[in-house]
């Protein structure tokens, strides 16, 4: 059975493998042809714009793309030319063709008008060259040492990014080496979530493209890194890109430090949303580490029902039970089924790191069994939870504590149980909420950072 497992486990990657080799290549650098007629915007930037009659009329100041469109590759739209004490505008439908360090035009007119941008413009040398950036593929923050325009179709188009140090190193060469492409280190634009947004006038939902796309199918501990990585300003728009859910659990991955950092950065009402969709206990952990003033501004700003139990939580000391337990808890009752429960499970898919087992209650809410997902993995279908619960009683009562109850208490606990989680009971015995192992670690080993199990094992 193991070797059929790890057969199907080789067969499955080798397809991924495959399927991403595919993708690969129906990528515009892999062509050889774009990748010989590639133009180093680095090298154009300051080079000479000629009319038809190949008389020099202008110098290249920047070039402009619809950077947020449909297209995988952004279309130059065209040129923010010099014109004696003049900056215009040329239309990408006047340019005969971009060179290797210079343009030539297909007309003689050109207007004059200082150039304002539109909606929705980027200049790629002010806004993209030498900024940060994502490497989704790569799954890193870079930065662009230059990108590459190329002919595709009928338009000249964004089709790489450069971020190789010789690039950086050729650009403060003489004119005639800053012309030339060097690409060693290219990622094909597909691959790249750039962060321009703040430097256009365009609206502020804009469609995803294939790249931003693929942040969204990135781990939570792998965005929790990028956001570390990035600048202030890129990391917020980093989370402006991902949905609520998928940027709070970002969020639960990241250093201390690095959240409360961005929690202040961001605006009040997006910090409170983010807070508001993290696991309670890990949004109490974030909310301790403001001051008081900025946590009773965030709390502010969320529902009342939310804000309520979190101030609940909080009022429980920091290193107690209380403080630092989860109060996500599947229930279940002794005449229900098995098959019912895993039905109650099913619908917290989305919370399934923090659930592993269910705790089993009696008609007063008092608790009678804590059953691991192990347990009821194995379980028939038809099997009542009663016959569960009396199966388990021969290996006694379930691991509990208290509220007021030391971390290092419930440590101690959890080593002796040999479990990976334990719950938290008021006085009557109801169940008040669940203590994981990683929170243990967490508030006992601050000094090692943050010890999510489900990072590891991801």
């Amino acid at each position: 059975m193991f070797i059929l497992a790890t057969n199907t486990l080789l067969m499955s990657t080798t397809a991924r493998l495959r399927g991403r080799r595919v993708q690969l290549e129906r990528r515009a650098t892999a062509s050889k042809g774009v990748r010989a007629s590639l133009v180093s915007l680095a090298g154009l930037i300051g080079g000479p714009v000629t009319n038809q009659a190949g008389e020099e009329v202008g110098r290249v100041v920047d070039v402009v793309a619809r950077l947020y469109g449909t297209e995988p590759y952004p279309p130059v739209t065209g040129l923010v030319v010099r014109v004696g004490r003049r900056h215009a505008f040329l239309p990408a439908d006047t340019v005969e063709k971009v060179h290797a360090g210079r343009v030539s035009l297909r007309t003689s007119r050109l207007d004059l008008r200082e150039y304002e941008r539109r909606p929705g413009e980027v200049l790629l040398a002010r806004d993209v060259l030498d900024h940060q950036l994502v490497d989704v593929d790569g799954v890193q923050v870079t930065r662009a040492a230059d990108l590459y325009l190329a002919p595709l179709a009928d338009r000249v188009v964004l089709v790489g990014v450069d971020v190789s140090l010789p690039t950086l190193l050729r650009r403060l060469g003489p004119r005639r080496w800053q012309v030339r492409p060097t690409p060693e280190r290219v990622l094909d634009w597909q691959s790249v979530a750039p962060f321009a947004e703040h430097a256009t006038d365009g609206p502020a939902q804009v469609q995803l493209r294939a790249s931003r796309r693929g942040l969204h199918q990135l781990r939570p501990a792998d965005l929790a890194d990028l956001l570390e990585d990035l600048g202030r300003t890129e990391r917020q728009q980093l989370l402006h890109m991902l949905e609520p859910a998928a940027a709070a659990d970002a969020l639960e991955e990241m250093e201390p430090a690095e959240l409360e950092n961005l929690l202040r950065e961001a605006e009040p009402a997006h910090a409170a949303q983010l807070v508001e969709e993290m696991e309670p206990d890990e949004a109490v952990d974030a909310l301790r580490d403001l001051h008081p003033d900025e946590r009773e501004r965030l709390l502010d700003r969320m529902p009342t029902a939310e804000a309520a139990h979190l101030r609940r939580l909080l009022a429980y000391p920091e290193g107690t039970a209380g403080g630092a337990m989860t109060t996500l808890l599947v229930t279940a009752r002794r005449e229900q089924t098995v098959a019912e429960v895993r039905a109650v499970l099913a619908a917290q898919a989305e919370h399934r790191t923090e659930i592993d087992a269910i705790a089993v209650v009696d008609d007063d809410g008092r608790l009678v069994t804590d059953i691991a997902l192990f347990d009821l993995a194995v379980a028939e279908d038809a099997t009542k939870v009663a016959d569960l619960t009396g199966w388990l009683a021969q290996f006694g009562p379930p691991v509990t504590v208290r509220p007021d109850a030391r971390l290092s208490e419930a440590a101690e606990q959890l080593v002796a149980a040999r479990v990976s989680s334990l719950l938290v009971l008021d006085e009557q015995d109801r169940p008040l909420g669940r203590i994981l192992a990683d929170d243990v670690l967490d508030t006992l080993l601050p000094e090692r950072g943050r010890l999510h199990f489900r990072r590891f094992l991801q």
